[in-house]
């Protein structure tokens, strides 16, 4: 018996959200940072310091798991934490981690190609976590209302 290819998959509904997510702004920036972070390991891990794949790594994991989170929309499942507030802490600490070692990178670099090539992507993925970082800030600046607050008087 022939199975029929007619029907949509499990996995399917899947590959739709995906390639819905990457459409949207976030998941466009979200896709850079995770692009961005892959070639940055490759770079560092083939020079001749290999010590700096560490930050690479955590900020394509963190990146990984909130695109995941962000597609999956399992930050409207999970309200116990504030998605949010912690991408916006993801996206500070990337940026500040990239510039500060990449700057180190290519400063200290000479001789070694891979850590310059990897110093220098790594300051343009800092100017990407800075940008993820200031259209975060502008979501939750957008997001909040003023309200008066009660002030205990009767009228």
């Amino acid at each position: 018996m022939a199975a029929d290819t007619t029907e949509s998959g499990s996995g399917t509904p899947v590959v739709e959200r995906l390639k819905s997510y990457v459409r949207t702004q976030k998941g466009t920036i979200l896709a850079a940072e995770i692009v961005l972070s892959l070639i940055i390991l490759i770079c560092y891990a083939s020079s001749w310091y290999g010590g700096y794949t560490a930050v690479a790594i955590c900020e394509m994991v963190f990146a990984i798991v909130f695109f995941c989170v962000f597609m999956m929309d399992l930050d409207k499942q999970l309200s116990v934490i504030s998605w949010v507030w912690s991408d916006l802490i993801r996206a500070l600490t990337g940026t500040l981690c990239y510039i500060i070692t990449s700057l180190i990178c290519v400063i200290r670099g000479a001789g070694d190609g891979a850590l310059i090539a990897g110093g220098v992507f790594g300051l343009i993925a800092g100017i990407l976590f800075a940008y993820d970082t200031y259209t975060i800030y502008l979501q939750i600046k957008s997001g909040r209302t003023h309200t008066a607050a009660p002030t205990g008087e009767g009228v």
